[in-house]
C-alpha cells in the first residue's frame, strides 16, 4: 500500500512538473520576445490559429499531433516537449529523493526558478534580476528546513565560486555575465560549500562541452560570448539533490 501511494504521489508531482515546465517554457518564450506571458493566448506562429485547450496538454498534445499545428501542419518546435517531459522527470526525482518533508516542497520550489533561468538565459543570454532574488528567501528558509548544511558552510558557499568569478570577470572581460555570479552566490548559500564546488565542476563540465560543440559546428566562433546559466542551473540541480551521495562516493575513492 505504501508503494502505491509513492507511486501515485510521485505520477502526480510528474504530471503537476510538466505542466508547470509547459508554463515555464512558454513564459521564457515570451519574455524574449518581448511580450508579457499572462496576457494573450497561445496561437501558432505560421498560420495564428489559437491554439485550444485540448491542444496544450502537455506531452501528450505534441505526441498526438506528431509536432505539427492541427490546422496548417507547421511544425512545433521538439523544445515543448523536451522542456515539458524535463520538468516531469525534475520533479518525480526531488520527490523520489526527499520524500514526505519540507526539503521536497523547498526543493521543488528551486527547480522550477532554475528551470525558469535556464530556459530564459538560452534565450536571451541573460539571467534575470527578479528570479535570482526569488531564489534568496529559499536557500534562508533551507537554514532551517536542512539544518545539516551550517551556515558556515553556507557563508563560505557564498563566496567560494561567486568570488573567483567576480575577480575573473574583472580581469577577463566577459568571461562571466554578472547574472552568472550572481545566481552562484545564492546557490552557493542554498548549498554549502561542499556542494556548490561540485555544482560549479558539474557546469564547467558541462558549459565547455557544449562550448566545444558549438565551436565545433560553426554555430559559435571563438571569443563570441556562450550561456553559462543553463549549465550552473544543471550543476546546482544535481548538488542539491545528489551532492552528498556524489561526495561521499568520491571520498570513498579517495580513502579506499
Amino acid at each position: 500500500m505504501h508503494n502505491l501511494i509513492i507511486a501515485i504521489i510521485t505520477t502526480l508531482l510528474a504530471i503537476l512538473g510538466a505542466s508547470i515546465g509547459s508554463f515555464v517554457n512558454v513564459a521564457a518564450l515570451r519574455r524574449s520576445k518581448g511580450r508579457g506571458f499572462l496576457t494573450g493566448r497561445s496561437h501558432c506562429p505560421l498560420c495564428n490559429e489559437v491554439i485550444k485547450w485540448y491542444d496544450l496538454i502537455p506531452i501528450l498534445s505534441w505526441l498526438m499531433l506528431l509536432g505539427r499545428c492541427r490546422k496548417c501542419k507547421a511544425r512545433v518546435s521538439p523544445r515543448y516537449i523536451l522542456v515539458e517531459i524535463t520538468a516531469a522527470i525534475l520533479f518525480a526525482l526531488t520527490f523520489m529523493v526527499y520524500g514526505f518533508t519540507l526539503m521536497t516542497v523547498l526543493s521543488l520550489a528551486v527547480v522550477v526558478i532554475l528551470l525558469a533561468i535556464a530556459l530564459i538565459d538560452l534565450e536571451t543570454m541573460e539571467i534575470p534580476n527578479g528570479l535570482t532574488i526569488a531564489l534568496i528567501p529559499l536557500a534562508i528558509a533551507s537554514v532551517w528546513v536542512f539544518p545539516q548544511v551550517s551556515l558556515i558552510s553556507r557563508g563560505i558557499g557564498f563566496l567560494a565560486v561567486s568570488l573567483p568569478m567576480l575577480v575573473i570577470a574583472l580581469v577577463v572581460s566577459g568571461a562571466f555575465g554578472g547574472g552568472d555570479i550572481k545566481l552562484m552566490a545564492v546557490c552557493g548559500f542554498l548549498l554549502g560549500w561542499q556542494n556548490t564546488l561540485l555544482a560549479f565542476f558539474a557546469a564547467v563540465v558541462l558549459g565547455g562541452g557544449w562550448a566545444i560543440y558549438l565551436m565545433a559546428s560553426g554555430k559559435r566562433k571563438r571569443g563570441e560570448h556562450m550561456v553559462f546559466g543553463p549549465a550552473i542551473c544543471i550543476g546546482v540541480f544535481f548538488a542539491l539533490l545528489f551532492g552528498e551521495e556524489i561526495l561521499d562516493w568520491y571520498l570513498s575513492l579517495l580513502f579506499f
